[in-house]
Formats: structure tokens, C-alpha cells, sequence
């Protein structure tokens, strides 16, 4: 049997999962996000560094209007390749010793995705149960990171919770969930 293709083997996965989770995107047929993905090799390169990072995208919201879908991380838990992370460049910098290996925005930048807020992790989290044991950074407002702080959230005893901690911070059980639009 030949091998498939990277992008082709990305799409299966994709189907597959589209297919398996209907909650995540009422209505929306595959082969509407199918054709937006074959005609975008960006994105398409996007989403596979989501899935090679243990994000596990999948499509979470559509603009009726236009047909732009939003790919989010789904994975059950903070994606495992991009945990143990601080915040942001200057929460890395600022870190005397035990630096982490990187930041939630630089990786998030680099993959080519954005860092959910508030609203868009709460309306993941409307569509299932993500973060019981882990926890996720979430794009935090401007004022809060310049007194040195950073937003956080994770769902315990069936709610989302957003809690505050240095920027600097990093924990073994905390990354972070992007999105990219298509």
C-alpha cells in the first residue's frame, strides 16, 4: 500500500475527528471544511503543528456568513508538547534560573495559532470537558500583564475557573490552547 502524504494523513485524522465529536459543530458538513483546507497550505501546516504538539484540532465554530471555520485545540488536556511554559517573552527574561524552554505566546506565535481569552476558552469548554487535570493559559488583558500577571483557567467540580499567577511561572500540568481561523 503507498504511503500517504503528510497533508493527506493530516486530513484523515482531521475527518476522523470531525466525524467522531458532531457537539463540537452542529450542522457543518466535512466536505465544506474539507475544500477550505485543500485550497490552504498554511493553514494546513498550522493545523499540523497543532496536532504534532498534542493539541488534537478540531473545528469549534463557523461563520455562517463566510464559511471561515475555527480550528481549536481539543485535546482532553493542556496539549503535552506545549506545557511547562511561562507566559510571555518577558516572563522568560525576567527568570533568573530553572528557565523553562520557552513561553506560551513566543510558541503560540511560532506555531502560527493564537492564545485563547476568556470567552473563546469558556466556549470550548461549552462544548465539553477539557483542563480536569491540567491547566491552560489564556491571552490575558494588557493591565493585569503589566502589573506582572498572567491569566489562567481550568475546569474542576464541574466549572471553568480563571485564576491569576506571575507570568513567570510555569508548571509541569500547565500550557496552553490556540485557535487559528480558515
Amino acid at each position: 500500500m503507498p504511503k500517504r502524504s503528510g497533508a493527506t494523513a493530516l486530513l484523515d485524522i482531521l475527518e476522523q475527528r470531525f466525524v467522531a465529536h458532531p457537539e463540537r459543530h452542529a450542522g457543518l458538513r466535512w466536505d465544506a471544511v474539507h475544500a477550505r483546507l485543500e485550497s490552504n497550505a498554511a493553514a494546513l501546516k498550522v493545523l499540523q503543528a497543532m496536532e504534532e504538539s498534542g493539541g488534537e484540532p478540531d473545528v469549534t465554530a463557523v461563520d455562517r456568513k463566510t464559511g471561515r471555520v475555527t480550528f481549536t485545540d481539543c485535546a482532553a488536556e493542556s496539549p503535552a508538547g506545549r506545557r511547562s511554559l511561562c507566559y510571555d517573552r518577558a516572563a522568560l527574561d525576567a527568570r533568573k534560573e530553572a528557565k523553562p524552554k520557552s513561553s506560551a505566546l513566543e510558541m503560540a506565535a511560532k506555531i502560527g495559532i493564537r492564545v485563547l481569552d476568556e470567552a473563546e476558552y469558556r466556549a470550548l469548554q461549552a462544548l465539553g470537558e477539557f483542563d480536569l487535570k491540567t491547566s491552560s493559559w489564556i491571552l490575558t488583558p494588557a493591565p493585569i500583564r503589566k502589573l506582572g500577571g498572567a491569566l489562567f483557567c481550568d475546569r474542576r467540580y464541574d466549572q471553568v475557573f480563571t485564576y491569576h499567577n506571575g507570568a513567570q511561572s510555569y508548571y509541569a500540568a500547565r500550557g496552553f490552547r490556540g485557535a487559528i481561523d480558515v
